[in-house]
């Protein structure tokens, strides 16, 4: 299909995504052997001057195989086994990629880092940090201490979380099946494949009919609502199966999936949520000359700022108002209150950091 292939041609960053089915074998052990296929795809990836971000679960079904567990496992049980097998899949994710001369990181999130800010913020920091080094971060939930209320549930809504925090451009969730039918072909022998999806309607997500556990974790339901999450960020998503090896260089070349296409792009996405979606926690007041830049498209500078009010910290968004008290921007602030207040009104040269209160980045002016 010639839409996916400009779509992921044209990715600049890539989440995947990938389950404990494809990361074990037969008998609970690391697939080692689709591994190796798999990071020799991403260093092809790599090679094109993408960056990629891995979600990978498979800790607990490794830690249950050594501690020789059987189902159902109780919390405690579980979560003791996702500690132990979280080492085996790193040292496995370790091995592989060295052989592609690539280094790996481990991030452990849960539910709350990307429901709180300051969290959100730092994890975001870091992933960009890793990629800028040209490490490739592997993702996880944080199994051994997430409790009920603190869980994505499933990978398939992490990694659509991940890709929305990352700003992806294209989120790819390896599975067991190669896409959305129009009904179950497990069940329905006239179930056809639908490869393109424009927009996902309430029709398209009760394709996915209901999920496989109380939790949410696993099946079609979970990946369309994960394809929902991504697609609302701007972040195309692409359904397919990922049993064989070599999933991704199978996938440009006509490996069948499903495409979801995104609503809009990662940058209008975040230009909307911070304009829109984000309560303001305090109010920039600035000068006629720092108004003017800001309608250039300028960064706001703590030099042109008049007062400050409301108990704002770094990352937290706040209004910018002209000296009338007219609302005409709002962005993610680079300081606390207590900080920019020192600076405001001073040059760059006469301040201890760079000026810069809010980055033209985490800026839109209201009204576009």
């Amino acid at each position: 299909m010639e839409k996916a292939r400009e779509i992921l041609s044209g990715a600049k960053r890539i989440v995947i995504k990938t389950g404990s089915a494809l990361l074990t074998d037969e008998h609970g052990r690391l697939n080692k052997a689709w591994l190796d296929a798999l990071a020799a795809d991403i260093a092809a990836l790599m090679a094109e001057g993408k960056e990629v971000i891995l979600v990978a679960s498979g800790a607990v079904a490794l830690g249950r195989v050594v501690m020789e567990l059987k189902t159902p496992l109780k919390l405690e049980q579980k979560q003791a086994a996702a500690a132990l097998g979280q080492t085996a899949l790193m040292q496995g994710f370790c091995d592989s990629f060295a052989r592609q001369e690539l280094h790996t990181a481990q991030l452990l999130l849960t539910l709350d880092v990307t429901e709180n800010r300051r969290s959100y913020l730092n994890a975001r920091a870091t992933m960009e940090a890793l990629l800028a080094q040209n490490v490739i971060p592997v993702i996880n939930e944080n199994d051994t201490i997430a409790t009920a209320e603190l869980r994505y549930g499933d990978n398939d809504r992490l990694s659509a979380h991940v890709a929305q925090m990352a700003g992806a451009h294209l989120l790819i969730l390896l599975s067991d099946v190669d896409g959305l039918y129009s009904a179950d072909p497990r069940r329905n022998a006239d179930a056809t494949h639908i490869s393109l999806v424009e927009k996902i309607t309430p029709d398209i997500m009760r394709l996915g009919g209901k999920s496989s556990s109380p939790t949410g974790s696993g099946g079609m339901a979970t990946k369309l609502e994960a394809a929902r999450i991504a697609n609302a960020a701007g972040c195309a998503t692409i359904i397919t199966k990922g049993t064989h090896a070599n999933p991704i260089a199978n996938l440009q070349n006509d490996n069948r999936f499903t495409l979801f296409l995104p609503q809009g792009s990662p940058a209008s996405a975040r230009r909307q949520w911070i304009a829109h979606r984000l309560k303001p926690s305090g109010t920039l007041m600035v000068d006629e000359g720092a108004a003017k830049a800001l309608q250039a498209n300028k960064s706001l500078l703590a030099a042109g700022i008049i007062q400050c009010q409301g108990n704002f910290l770094k990352g937290d968004a706040v209004q910018v108002v002209n000296s009338d008290g007219r609302g005409i921007a709002q962005g993610l602030v680079n300081l606390d209150r207590k900080i920019l207040e020192d600076h405001i009104g001073k040059s760059a040269r006469n301040t201890d950091f760079n000026g810069i209160a809010i980055h033209k980045n985490n800026l839109v002016r209201l009204g576009e």
